[in-house]
């Protein structure tokens, strides 16, 4: 007899503002034991170091995880001047020092090299894996992980503020990019070293830190208001792809992974009414009377299920 899975099958998203000094996995371990969920994961994972947008998916949003991943993120942070550090963050050991300082002519010069499409080298601390080995338990083992630059996509980095010892910027970027490795190359440009001293995710895609709920006011509440108050529905993360509604039959069909056919010239017109029927391929979300059904893949007059949500009607 297959043994019963701890917790409730409840699906939705939930906007965490990972709080200072632990790290991502710790806190969707404590959202679960506060919401009593079942299936949780998270999308894009915070140092411990650093602060705010955690979304959380549960149950059938772990289906759409990647969705977030891959969303434009925004981050505020501080470089401190003057070391270099293992970690490339305030964590790590001091690695190597300068009595130099950038004045703000400097840092301004520089940051349209740090903006656009540009190649970066992760920090040797980082979840890279290597041969199948991440480079922070490489690092850890006294070696130095070899890590080629990656292409990252950069829309904007701002300075905030300058001060003589640091200075704090805003950036806008895409997947993949490490705000640690900004420091690390921004402190060598400028003849200074430098490493993050603080950090805070401010947006993730449509999860802003201004609407995000605290850990503690979270696991304050029993999991049922704790629900009520503040699990998201499964399809914020998937409000810029379009949305098809789906007749009852035709939702059975999905749910058993079969392709559909809107070759009648009624139903073509259901489809080009939400922006589909093209002729490249689209990927949407299948509803029925509002509920999620599927992610769905369209070409054409056809569309066929990628993902199915075991989800109940609202």
């Amino acid at each position: 007899m297959a043994r019963k899975k701890k917790g409730d099958p409840i699906s939705g998203w939930i906007n965490l503002d990972k709080p200072y000094g632990i790290t991502s996995t710790q806190a969707i371990g404590k959202v679960r034991r506060a919401l009593n969920a079942q299936k949780i994961g998270h999308a894009g994972t915070l140092d411990p170091l650093a602060t705010g947008v955690l979304p959380i998916a549960l149950g059938e949003a772990t289906k759409t995880i990647s969705f977030a991943q891959d969303d434009i993120k925004t981050y505020s942070f501080t470089i401190t001047w003057g070391e270099s550090r293992d970690t490339d963050d305030m964590e790590g050991k001091i690695i190597a020092n300068s009595d130099q300082r950038p004045n703000l002519d400097d840092i301004t010069a520089l940051l349209s090299k740090y903006t656009g499409n540009i190649e970066q080298t992760p920090p040797i601390y980082s979840a890279i894996k290597i041969n199948g080995e991440r480079a922070y338990d490489i690092a850890r083992d006294g070696n130095i992980p070899e890590l080629k630059p990656r292409p990252v996509f950069i829309e904007s980095l701002k300075l905030l503020d300058s001060r003589k010892d640091e200075a704090d910027f805003e950036m806008i970027c895409g997947k993949g990019t490490y705000v640690r490795a900004i420091a690390r190359d921004m402190g060598v440009d400028l003849g200074c070293y430098g490493y993050i001293s603080a950090l805070r995710r401010e947006k993730v895609g449509s999860f802003l830190a201004i609407d995000a709920i605290s850990l503690d006011i979270l696991c304050d509440k029993d999991y049922i208001s704790a629900r009520s108050e503040y699990l998201l529905p499964l399809e914020t993360v998937l409000d810029d792809i379009p949305a098809l509604e789906l007749k009852e039959d035709e939702t059975a069909n999905i749910r058993n992974g079969q392709a559909l056919s809107f070759i009648s010239r009624p139903n073509f017109e259901r489809l080009t009414k939400v922006g589909l029927g093209k002729k490249e391929s689209i990927l949407s979300l299948a509803t029925h009377d509002g509920t999620p059904v599927a992610l769905i893949e369209q070409e054409r007059a056809e569309i066929k299920p990628v993902r199915v949500f075991n989800i109940l009607n609202k």
